[in-house]
């Protein structure tokens, strides 16, 4: 069933849905109008919408909302956690249940390149199936807003660029795309005829994504440690705050005189630093953000005219 944005009233769950409301979702960046929804997407949306706890905003950031310029923003595995990808630290994360020495260094793809292989598949087939969430979406939003706007990921799955993000800097790499280890090619194929797959010039080809102990991209990195000192409004979301050098980044942000705001379900490693905390589920609080700063924004377009 897909269903689209029309005018009237529909009900879900015997709550009310008329275009106000759907007026409303597309303001925070929770539904699209252009976008043809499946009926579990389009109730899930509204399901946000309700059962969202309302959030604050002081003067300090009100201020920054509607006079920054520069922003950006990293996002951690948080984030994918809300659409369904597994974690890989906290109580349920999944190096609880592997060992990542032997499925995610260089080493043990070396040792055992078919043994890598296969686990990479398997993860690829559990994110195949999962959908970017509200605050996937809500970042797009907010990419249209600022005219400065920088998005940085640890995040291995793709959802951001599946949800719109024009430009994602993805600090540890893409799960979805292969690397040659001879000529450096990139690849894209999913699926293949044997294990490990070889690349056209005959070299392995791996995940291309970072494992530990391994360098991050110099040139993504350098890009994101770029837009850290300068802008002038830092968002991280959904990260630990553990995991170097991407930890240091609202650092570097707060150095350079940005205001650090921290998006969590908890507090971090990196809370001290920051300057507004909400503890909460990134898809119910960015949307609001969202919604504040186009408000914010329209009203400083009226005051000008």
């Amino acid at each position: 069933m897909q269903i689209k944005y029309s005018p009237g009233r529909t009900r879900t769950s015997d709550r009310v849905v008329n275009s106000h409301l759907l007026y409303q979702l597309s303001y925070r960046g929770i539904f699209n109008p252009s976008v043809n929804y499946n009926s579990v997407d389009y109730h899930s949306r509204v399901a946000y919408y309700y059962d969202m706890k309302t959030i604050t905003f002081n003067e300090k950031f009100i201020k920054a909302l509607k006079n920054t310029k520069r922003v950006a923003v990293l996002t951690g595995a948080g984030v994918s956690a809300e659409s369904g990808v597994p974690t890989f630290r906290g109580a349920d994360g999944i190096w609880k249940k592997y060992n990542p020495m032997e499925l995610a260094t260089f080493e043990a793809f070396n040792a055992n390149p078919k043994l890598v292989w296969e686990w990479y598949n398997y993860r690829r087939e559990i994110i195949r199936n999962i959908k970017p969430n509200p605050g996937h979406y809500a970042l797009v939003e907010m990419s249209k807003i600022f005219d400065d706007f920088t998005l940085i990921t640890q995040n291995v799955d793709g959802l951001h660029r599946l949800a719109g993000s024009p430009t994602v800097y993805e600090l540890h790499g893409n799960i979805h795309r292969n690397r040659c280890l001879d000529c450096g090619k990139f690849d894209y194929t999913e699926e293949f005829d044997q294990l490990p797959p070889i690349c056209d010039c005959g070299g392995r080809l791996r995940p291309d994504v970072v494992w530990f102990g391994e360098i991050l991209p110099k040139e993504v990195l350098d890009k994101s440690m770029a837009s850290a000192t300068h802008a002038e409004l830092f968002f991280t979301i959904g990260t630990s705050g553990a995991v170097q050098p991407a930890a240091s980044l609202p650092v570097i942000a707060k150095q350079n005189g940005a205001l650090v705001v921290e998006i969590n379900l908890e507090p971090s490693e990196i809370s001290y630093i920051c300057d507004i905390k909400y503890y909460g589920k990134s898809g119910e609080i960015l949307p609001q953000i969202v919604a504040k700063t186009k408000e914010l924004k329209d009203l400083h377009k009226e005051k000008g005219k």
